[in-house]
């Protein structure tokens, strides 16, 4: 069966290819900014994950399952999405600083033609050790804080931040792979 994997993200490609090594990527249009956070993370990253995977799976008519995920940073009850510039990027990693965030991410996952839906989410709590004014400058004038919810890549040069975590290591990264492969088998047995 064709998998299709509804993002640009290439930490998503690499996350995916470790289930399967036979998918494509079509990039989804969907506007994230058209659905309002209503104070219910789960249901937020589900509704922002099923949102770009239906963008894809309407319009594919033969057999198929299309993958949506969505990754945000949450912060005393407050969404942390990507920084806008670089100012913004350092006012993030302050306030994580020495303090414990979570990282939610929703999964979506349609088969095709019958569009058939099932979503979960993963929750992961993330604890920041204290950092210096210098090592946050630093960090930023790498640019990789840029594209990533709430500042920084679990996966990266922000991975000595991480003091403590408690969940799925993947889903920080943007992809919790077991659940995902739940939800794949799911479909693929029916």
């Amino acid at each position: 069966m064709n998998i299709i994997l509804a993002s640009s993200s290439p930490r998503r490609r690499e996350l995916l290819s470790r289930i399967t090594q036979n998918f494509d990527v079509k990039i989804s249009d969907f506007d994230e900014n058209s659905i309002n956070f209503q104070g219910d993370f789960g249901g937020y990253v589900k509704e922002l994950s099923y949102n770009k995977a239906m963008d894809i799976a309407k319009n594919i008519s033969e057999e198929a399952l299309v993958i949506g995920a969505d990754t945000i940073v949450s912060l005393d009850h407050k969404v942390l999405g990507k920084p806008s510039d670089e100012e913004e990027a350092i006012n993030m990693i302050k306030a994580l600083s020495g303090r414990t965030h979570e990282v939610y991410s929703g999964i979506t996952v349609i088969k095709t033609p019958e569009l058939t839906t099932l979503s979960d989410f993963a929750m992961t709590s993330i604890k920041f050790s204290q950092l210096s004014d210098e090592e946050i400058l630093n960090y930023v004038k790498t640019k990789e804080p840029l594209d990533k919810a709430g500042a920084y890549g679990i996966q990266g040069l922000a991975g000595v931040f991480v003091e403590e975590i408690h969940g799925c290591y993947y889903n920080v990264v943007g992809l919790p792979l077991n659940k995902l492969k739940k939800l794949i088998d799911t479909l693929t047995l029916k």
